[in-house]
């Protein structure tokens, strides 16, 4: 009977290890994934803002080759980043798949132009510079329109900075949350040994001598959980550059490195800290409130 009990005693509180290392993991798992998109902003913004483009639209005058060269001519520009020529043809063919039917054979005529899409670098997504961009274009006589979705190039441009702020007041919040997430596992955890603590202390032992092996245990669980977290944020960016290679720069090889060892430092500290502290309590506290 005393082994039955002895052999769940020690299975509890694995169980109770376990459970410690997992949820320390998975919060320093988010922050690593904050931390990524912190260090990925500016490819973030450079992402959305090069995705916008914008289409110059010709009139039935242009041939083809005049087209060509002026697309030419874009692409030696310095700010532009890629550009894409849709013949009358290719323009009717995707409007076809988008109506589900043949709209030349009821009209009659391809109503729809050639057109170019321009994609800007990054730099020059910005309203004046997009102005300027769009004056230099119309001086081609055989441009018809310049269409380009200002309303959310604009937007884009306008909440850059704010959402900048809103990833820095996240960070903050999201830290306090794993912070008291990981205190409060720790807690736990030293609870479960509250009367060893006290059989330590009514034979003689220190503070220091009773705090020590928590302490390297915390340690380890810290370190332990730091490691499983990176193995799985380690997954994540394999994945993402999988999928969104051109979205996610992983070059940057000294953040993603600093961001590794940050999680450990924080890991490896924040349960050290709780541990002292948590082990302190139960130091200081009278025999009858033990069993609280």
């Amino acid at each position: 009977m005393a082994r039955t009990q002895e052999d769940l005693s020690k299975t509890r509180l694995r169980s109770s290890y376990i459970s410690l290392v997992v949820s320390v993991s998975l919060v320093l798992f988010m922050l690593g994934i904050l931390g990524l998109v912190l260090i990925n902003a500016k490819e973030l913004s450079d992402y959305f803002r090069e995705s916008l483009s914008f289409s110059v639209m010709f009139d039935d005058t242009a041939r083809e080759a005049d087209i060509r060269m002026m697309q030419k001519d874009l692409d030696a520009k310095e700010y532009v980043k890629s550009t894409q020529y849709i013949s009358k043809e290719e323009a009717a063919t995707k409007m076809q798949e988008e109506l589900g039917e043949d709209f030349i054979s009821f009209l009659g005529d391809n109503p729809l132009p050639a057109s170019i899409d321009v994609y800007l670098l990054s730099d020059y997504t910005g309203p004046d510079s997009v102005a300027k961009i769009e004056s230099y274009l119309r001086e081609y006589p055989f441009v018809e329109d310049i269409y380009y979705q200002e309303s959310l190039l604009f937007l884009i441009n306008d909440n850059i900075k704010k959402i900048s702020l809103f990833l820095l007041i996240i960070s903050l919040f999201l830290f306090l949350i794993a912070l008291t997430i990981i205190n409060n596992t720790i807690r736990l955890s030293v609870y479960s040994k509250r009367f060893i603590i006290r059989t330590m202390q009514l034979v003689g032992a220190t503070r220091a001598f009773i705090r020590k092996p928590f302490i390297l245990q915390g340690i380890l669980h810290g370190f332990i959980a730091s490691l499983l977290s990176l193995t799985l944020l380690m997954g994540l960016i394999l994945l993402v550059e999988k999928g969104f290679f051109s979205m996610f720069s992983m070059e940057n090889t000294i953040l993603l490195v600093f961001l590794g060892v940050l999680i450990i430092v924080i890991g490896i500290v924040i349960n050290i800290i709780s541990t002292f502290f948590s082990v302190n309590k139960y130091l200081r506290m009278s025999d009858d409130k033990l069993y609280y």
